[in-house]
């Protein structure tokens, strides 16, 4: 039988303390026991990417949009409703020719069927709500299931982590969002949310609430990056925090290492505890790519994100300063990461059990118990 540890507001969040050691480098081989799953990841251009992954379970972003232009003349990603409502469209058409075996997960009974993997929908912004608040329950119907407050810039709803400084956390329209997310049974999300605005929906939710993908900010000072008060709001509402892929918020090291992850992994499970905390990517399934070969930090993490740093930089926003020197984890940039982590984890001093929890079992059970 397998154990389940609900954590709720009113569970006391345990960490590993001390007993988890530094990570060594990686060793021997990691038997999969667990259930695998992502707390951000993409359809893959390649159905059988999925299988081979190992992936039992992943959230994963169908919103789409276009580059626009702010008041400033900044240019920034902007999810529509008309974009929003054919790409949800289309992931569930095509999941349904293309990808035998894999199930968009409606309810709780849709988690952990033999043979099946699950899919949870997401869109990365409440942009494509607008001030319509009946479209929240109008794409839940369309299979939405997780809803992000925020993405890289602040909106109607709420304060994103690139105004951080003096944003206003959660506006009425965003308090009234949390409470009609709760209503249908959308699940908040608050990746690429201010500290205001993730401590004020722990505060108006009536509902666990996720952070599907970030880091720690102890570990790397960076507003992207989840502080402790975050990351335990979010454990305390019986929620989950995915630690995703992007290295350079997740180590300033100038080489980044599965060690630098297990790091950011154990950081959270000392903070909220071992039933708080999962895997997310971030990235494509298969690792992220540069004219169809594996990114390579040195070549490419200027070119690929050096435009969009320098942009940020110009605008003030805290914590981008020199243009990073790496964007992946070379040795987990693949279509094994996860079988990568999780012999990561246990060289790092996770029990077995433990890193069963981190690899899908929090997923698994977050979303048994909150999918209706």
């Amino acid at each position: 039988m397998r154990e389940t540890r609900k954590l709720t507001r009113r569970s006391a969040i345990g960490g590993l303390g001390a007993a988890v050691l530094a990570a060594p480098a990686l060793s021997g081989a990691a038997e999969k026991s667990g259930p695998y799953a992502d707390g951000m990841s993409f359809l893959p251009e390649n159905p059988a990417d999925i299988a081979r992954s190992g992936l039992d379970l992943f959230i994963t972003d169908v919103s789409a949009g276009e580059q626009d232009v702010d008041a400033n003349g900044n240019s920034f990603f902007h999810r529509k409703f008309e974009s929003c409502d054919r790409s949800i469209t289309a992931a569930a058409a095509r999941i349904r020719s293309e990808f035998p075996g894999v199930q968009v997960a409606r309810s709780g009974r849709d988690i952990g069927r033999k043979g099946s993997v699950a899919v949870i929908f997401q869109f990365q912004g409440c942009e494509p709500i607008d001030r319509d608040l009946s479209r929240i329950r109008y794409f839940r119907d369309k299979g939405l299931r997780v809803l992000q407050l925020t993405h890289n810039e602040s909106n109607s709803f709420a304060t994103a982590y690139s105004d951080e400084r003096g944003g206003f956390g959660l506006s009425q329209l965003g308090i009234d969002g949390i409470a009609e997310m709760n209503r249908v049974r959308v699940i908040p999300d608050v990746s690429h949310a201010s500290e205001a605005t993730t401590l004020e929906t722990a505060h108006h939710t009536k509902a666990p609430f996720l952070l599907s993908h970030g880091a720690c900010r102890s570990l790397l000072n960076h507003p992207r990056a989840a502080t402790d008060r975050m990351i335990r709001s979010v454990a305390e509402s019986g929620g989950v925090f995915g630690i995703f892929m992007m290295s350079f918020w997740l180590t300033a090291a100038a080489v980044p290492t599965p060690e630098h992850y297990v790091a950011q992994v154990r950081h959270a499970v000392n903070v909220a505890g071992v039933d708080s905390v999962g895997i997310a990517n971030d990235y494509p399934m298969e690792g992220l790519t540069v004219d169809g070969r594996p990114f390579d930090n040195e070549k490419d993490t200027v070119r690929s994100y050096g435009p969009w740093w320098q942009a940020n930089q110009k605008r003030g926003i805290p914590g981008f300063g020199p243009i990073p020197r790496h964007a992946v984890i070379p040795e987990l940039n693949n279509i094994d990461r996860l079988a990568l982590i999780h012999r990561a984890l246990l060289a790092g001093g996770f029990k077995s059990r433990e890193a069963d929890r981190i690899m899908g079992e929090n997923w698994t059970r977050f979303f048994e118990e909150n999918l209706q």
